[in-house]
């Protein structure tokens, strides 16, 4: 399955402003954007569809407290994996896609080659967690983990720059 590919176009003065009020709020009414940004509600509406449309905006989402949850433990995990190759990393890659408390994984550069993100609800999940799952991946050889202290910032938003 291929992915949908990027309409490669400049957005400008209106789009920006739109993507930026939808990043500080996505559930603002078309007929709120629309006076916010200038336009009426039809031409707001369809900017916001060919933005969507265009896949510079991805999705809406509802930004849940960790600790209502009990997942009030975050934790980053590196992991490095025992060999490289194609069929290695997409074993890897399909398999921690099924983990749940796994919010993030990277592909990075350095002396790991995976950079997870997950909450958990507290440390004795965590021994499962790493042991039990993560350690259990295909290819999984060594991990280094980091015990969120204290969050200081946390924010989805881009910068978005004027258009020239």
């Amino acid at each position: 399955m291929r992915a949908k590919q990027v309409i490669h176009r400049e957005l400008d003065r209106i789009d920006v402003k739109l993507v930026r009020a939808l990043q500080e709020n996505c559930r603002i009414s078309m007929t709120e954007l629309a006076e916010k940004v200038g336009l009426s509600v039809t031409p707001c509406t369809d900017r916001v569809k060919r933005l969507e449309r265009d896949r510079f905006i991805l999705g809406y989402h509802a930004r849940l407290n960790p600790q209502a949850f009990e997942q009030a433990l975050l934790v980053f995990v590196e992991i490095k994996l025992s060999a490289k190759s194609g069929a290695m990393f997409e074993a890897f890659k399909r398999e921690v896609r099924k983990l749940p408390n796994v919010l993030e994984c990277h592909l990075v550069s350095g002396d790991f080659d995976y950079l997870i993100k997950a909450r958990i609800p507290e440390m004795n999940a965590y021994r499962r967690l790493l042991g039990d799952m993560l350690l259990a991946l295909p290819g999984a050889r060594e991990s280094r983990s980091y015990i969120v202290m204290e969050e200081i910032k946390e924010s989805l938003a881009l910068t978005i720059d004027d258009p020239e």
